[in-house]
């Protein structure tokens, strides 16, 4: 049998779009209709917002252990959160956790390099966007990378936490990420991460100006390896 994999979950459209992916994309590695196990656990996002607009990264990796505990008893083999926001915490919750994860910087991270990219555009939320989560990853793999502007994190921002995770899609959400990317493209990037896991909801290589790194979908796609890959190995 695969792995059992863990899903902390934190906002719930970028959590399902996780969850679905793995599922729908589990017949080509584990036959028709098939995937691994998956089990997940969310604390409400409020709880995780309350933490996170005071800066208190001790307290978003307590939820995020609170998490890890719960889908260790459900018979979880390793851990994944579709949400880079609360990768801040990683630090904490790595050295705290009673399971291995995969992060998903990292695993982002790899697939630039392996696609040959050099200069990524970076978005998602502001607390991201202004954190070490993507920079750290990229550096370490020799990439570099391009933020935002401060006025246009706050307009990400906003589309991110009014909308998006509220499954709110607008057209004009998405021209706003359009012109955002097209400026990055302008400034040398070869490429842009989707940093938030809603983004991928409205953003795609169909519509943007620059090539994706669908942050949601790959980490996805890494838990799915891992797990078939754990299954090789038990064999």
């Amino acid at each position: 049998m695969p792995s059992h994999i863990g899903i902390v979950a934190c906002s719930a459209e970028g959590a399902s779009l996780c969850y679905q992916t793995i599922c729908v994309e589990g017949a080509a590695l584990c036959g028709p209709h098939n995937h691994p196990e998956i089990s997940m656990h969310t604390h409400p996002l409020a709880a995780y917002m309350e933490r996170i607009y005071r800066g208190d990264w001790e307290g978003v990796a307590g939820l995020m252990l609170s998490s890890s505990e719960k889908l260790k008893a459900c018979g979880a083999d390793f851990l994944v959160s579709p949400d880079n926001t609360i990768h801040q915490a990683f630090r904490v919750v790595e050295a705290r956790s009673p399971l291995p994860w995969l992060h998903i910087a990292e695993v982002v991270a790899g697939q630039a390099v392996q696609c040959g990219f050099h200069r990524l555009g970076l978005t998602g939320t502001r607390w991201l966007v202004e954190s070490a989560v993507y920079a750290e990853k990229l550096a370490a793999r020799g990439l570099e990378f391009l933020r935002p502007s401060p006025e246009e994190r706050e307009k990400i921002n906003c589309i991110i936490m009014d909308e998006l995770v509220y499954g709110v899609f607008r057209p004009e959400s998405v021209a706003v990420f359009q012109r955002i990317i097209g400026r990055m493209k302008d400034e040398g990037c070869d490429a842009v991460v989707l940093g938030c896991t809603e983004i991928p909801l409205i953003l795609n290589d169909g519509n943007s100006p620059l090539p994706v790194l669908d942050s949601t979908r790959l980490l996805a796609r890494a838990a799915l390896r891992r797990a078939v890959s754990s299954d090789d190995a038990k064999g």
